[in-house]
Protein backbone atom coordinates (compact mmCIF):
# COMPACT_ATOMS: atom_id res chain seq x y z
CA UNK A 1 0.00 0.00 0.00
CA UNK A 2 1.67 3.20 -1.07
CA UNK A 3 1.64 6.05 1.39
CA UNK A 4 1.46 3.96 4.59
CA UNK A 5 4.42 2.93 6.66
CA UNK A 6 5.04 -0.54 8.01
CA UNK A 7 4.19 0.69 11.51
CA UNK A 8 0.79 2.00 10.38
CA UNK A 9 -0.04 -1.22 8.56
CA UNK A 10 0.95 -3.32 11.56
CA UNK A 11 -1.68 -1.83 13.87
CA UNK A 12 -4.61 -1.43 11.49
CA UNK A 13 -7.47 -3.88 11.95
CA UNK A 14 -7.67 -6.58 9.32
CA UNK A 15 -11.41 -6.33 8.76
CA UNK A 16 -14.23 -4.35 10.22
CA UNK A 17 -17.22 -6.51 11.05
CA UNK A 18 -20.37 -4.38 11.25
CA UNK A 19 -22.24 -7.20 13.03
CA UNK A 20 -19.59 -7.82 15.69
CA UNK A 21 -21.43 -5.88 18.37
CA UNK A 22 -24.67 -7.74 17.70
CA UNK A 23 -22.94 -11.13 17.88
CA UNK A 24 -20.80 -10.36 20.95
CA UNK A 25 -23.45 -11.67 23.38
CA UNK A 26 -22.84 -15.22 22.14
CA UNK A 27 -19.31 -15.16 23.55
CA UNK A 28 -20.27 -13.62 26.88
CA UNK A 29 -19.45 -15.75 29.93
CA UNK A 30 -23.03 -15.87 31.18
CA UNK A 31 -24.11 -17.83 28.09
CA UNK A 32 -21.41 -20.52 28.30
CA UNK A 33 -22.48 -24.15 28.68
CA UNK A 34 -20.74 -24.41 32.04
CA UNK A 35 -22.69 -21.50 33.50
CA UNK A 36 -25.99 -22.73 32.10
CA UNK A 37 -25.42 -26.23 33.54
CA UNK A 38 -24.39 -24.83 36.93
CA UNK A 39 -27.50 -22.67 37.17
CA UNK A 40 -29.86 -25.40 35.98
CA UNK A 41 -30.23 -26.89 39.47
CA UNK A 42 -29.29 -24.10 41.90
CA UNK A 43 -30.03 -25.90 45.20
CA UNK A 44 -28.99 -29.42 44.25
CA UNK A 45 -25.63 -29.35 46.07
CA UNK A 46 -27.04 -28.05 49.35
CA UNK A 47 -30.01 -30.42 49.15
CA UNK A 48 -27.73 -33.42 48.60
CA UNK A 49 -25.58 -32.55 51.61
CA UNK A 50 -28.66 -31.93 53.79
CA UNK A 51 -30.22 -35.25 52.74
CA UNK A 52 -26.98 -37.13 53.44
CA UNK A 53 -26.78 -35.51 56.88
CA UNK A 54 -30.41 -36.47 57.55
CA UNK A 55 -29.74 -40.08 56.60
CA UNK A 56 -26.63 -40.16 58.80
CA UNK A 57 -28.49 -38.78 61.82
CA UNK A 58 -31.38 -41.19 61.29
CA UNK A 59 -28.98 -44.13 61.02
CA UNK A 60 -27.22 -43.19 64.25
CA UNK A 61 -30.32 -42.36 66.33
CA UNK A 62 -32.72 -45.18 65.39
CA UNK A 63 -32.32 -48.55 67.08
CA UNK A 64 -31.22 -51.49 64.96
CA UNK A 65 -34.03 -53.78 63.82
CA UNK A 66 -33.98 -57.37 65.02
CA UNK A 67 -33.63 -60.06 62.37
CA UNK A 68 -36.76 -62.03 63.28
CA UNK A 69 -38.98 -58.98 63.74
CA UNK A 70 -41.79 -58.44 61.20
CA UNK A 71 -43.66 -55.29 60.33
Amino acid sequence: MPGKTHHQLQFTPERHDPWARREAWRKHAIFSNRTIFRNMFPGLGIATVAFAAYLGVEYVTTPAAKKGEKH
